[in-house]
């Protein structure tokens, strides 16, 4: 694959990086005054209206088959998961702590890899990926201990989402990005919408919808338009450059998040978080350099130490 083709595809992961950060931004701020609940189900529902226009103008085919509908289910039941249990995080603490949190899903995805799939997985990305487990309790540990059980939301959503990912590498084949997108926002919203009309009224503050008011419509929106933009640059980037090629970049995520923190919110990583930042990053990236290393001896069909 030559430099001029990889270009592209780095130049929207790093667009990636920039406006999945504003995702984060929207949601937090829509806590406030927004039930999670309400929050996870307009992220679906603004991105599903965003995404079918698209579709149409395209011209692309909607159909999918019942087998294909399914998965998509399934995965647009891992995304709720996922993004109420990051938005129920930031509620209360800061996007760059929850973040740092989330990145640890490589480990998992690693290790699911193994027992589901039988991948090898030798001792030195084993080690790594105790020490990224031990950066993200440098972490977890005072958030605990100021925010309480909710600093535990980060972890759910990088279990979640590392399943979510196994999921969508097993139907990305021949499903155009655009059509993946909008029926999995469509499915999101058949799922939230039932709950959030059952919850009317019943008083559960994650979940009983409450009429916006003001900016709130503004935060609501972003929270499904920055989903769209951002997860649209990541995935026409992969019809770029390789997922070997783009995952280091994804860790440029924590430096916009540390500052659209800062600037917004006027959060701040102490010693311990930055300490537990630095561990994972470091380590993920040694996972992704064995993998690269492994993956390019395995090509080349010579004997490798994983």
């Amino acid at each position: 694959m030559t430099q001029d083709r990889i270009l592209p595809g780095i130049l929207l992961m790093l667009a990636f990086v920039v406006l999945a950060p504003l995702l984060d931004t929207a949601s937090k701020l829509a806590t406030a005054a927004i039930p999670v609940g309400q929050i996870t189900t307009a992220r679906f529902v603004v991105q599903g209206a965003l995404m079918l226009p698209i579709a149409l103008f395209m011209r692309l085919n909607l159909r999918i088959s019942a087998k294909t509908a399914a998965l998509i289910t399934l995965r647009a039941a891992l995304l709720i998961a996922s993004t109420y249990s990051f938005v129920a995080g930031v509620q209360v603490m800061p996007i760059a702590d929850a973040l740092a949190v989330v990145f640890i899903e490589p480990f998992i995805l690693m290790i699911l890899g193994y027992f589901l799939f039988g991948n090898k997985v030798g001792p030195r990305r084993i080690i790594a990926s105790l020490v990224g487990f031990a950066g993200a309790l440098l972490v977890i540990q005072p958030s605990l201990t100021h925010y309480g059980t909710a600093a535990l939301y980060p972890l759910a959503t990088a279990f979640t989402f590392a399943f979510y990912m196994l999921l969508t590498q097993s139907i990305a084949t021949g499903m155009h990005p655009v059509i993946q997108q909008l029926h999995t926002s469509i499915a999101g919203s058949i799922l939230c919408l039932p709950v959030m009309i059952w919850a009317n009224g019943s008083g559960i503050v994650e979940l009983d919808p409450v009429m916006p008011h003001g900016l709130n419509w503004l935060w609501l929106f972003g929270v499904g338009f920055w989903a769209a933009a951002s997860h649209m640059c990541m995935t026409v980037a992969l019809k770029y450059a390789p997922a070997s090629a783009l995952a280091p970049l994804h860790y440029l995520e924590m430096v916009t998040a540390v500052a659209v923190g800062y600037l917004v919110f006027g959060d701040f990583p102490d010693a311990l978080t930055w300490a537990g930042i630095v561990i994972i990053v470091a380590s993920g990236l040694y996972i992704i350099y064995r993998e690269r290393l492994t993956d390019a001896q395995a090509r080349s069909i010579l004997p490798a130490e994983i």
